[in-house]
């Protein structure tokens, strides 16, 4: 019945806590997540009607509604530049849409980029992955990576800073 990955829950709470939103409904497989900053997160069951597939609530069938598990999740420190101020000139380079973000192209290979690597415009840098489908972050100038933001494996929001750079040349 519930297919959510306790790790995939983490994740959306936390990006749901990042985000400016008031409230956020997920409903799947007779499950539905509701999130609200002004109240708890709870978990409804809900009925599933057979016949094409879909998943829609009974208008007789009973919801019961649990408290969300206990997620610790620190929202003030994903993705927010560890720099107070940043030093004049220096840039940051954003995540073009959400997703997760992914410092290596593949599990055990080694991150296309690291503190003090030297970049250019064009050096892959990262990928944001959405809904399996994978874009590749580029540098976008030329210098030297002074800070990663980002965890890898890290839920990213749109415009959220990923790396620092120091330009060079």
């Amino acid at each position: 019945m519930w297919k959510l990955q306790e790790r995939d829950l983490e994740a959306l709470i936390e990006a749901f806590e990042r985000s400016e939103w008031r409230e956020l409904r997920l409903r799947m497989e007779g499950v539905e997540v509701v999130l609200g900053k002004d109240r708890a997160p709870a978990f409804r069951e809900i009925a599933v009607v057979d016949g094409d597939n879909d998943t829609q609530p009974s208008p007789h069938a009973p919801e019961v509604t649990r408290d969300a598990p206990d997620v610790k999740c620190d929202v003030a420190a994903p993705g927010r530049p560890r720099h107070e101020s940043i030093p004049e000139g220096w840039k940051q380079v954003r995540a073009p849409s959400l997703g997760t973000f992914y410092r290596s192209p593949k599990p055990g290979a080694p991150a296309y980029v690291a503190v003090g690597s030297l970049v250019t415009a064009d050096t892959e840098i990262c990928l944001i992955e959405v809904m399996k489908l994978f874009t590749t972050v580029r540098a976008g100038i030329q210098g030297v990576i002074r800070e990663v933001y980002a965890d890898d494996a890290a839920l990213v929001e749109f415009d959220q800073p990923l790396f620092l750079v120091e330009p060079r040349g």
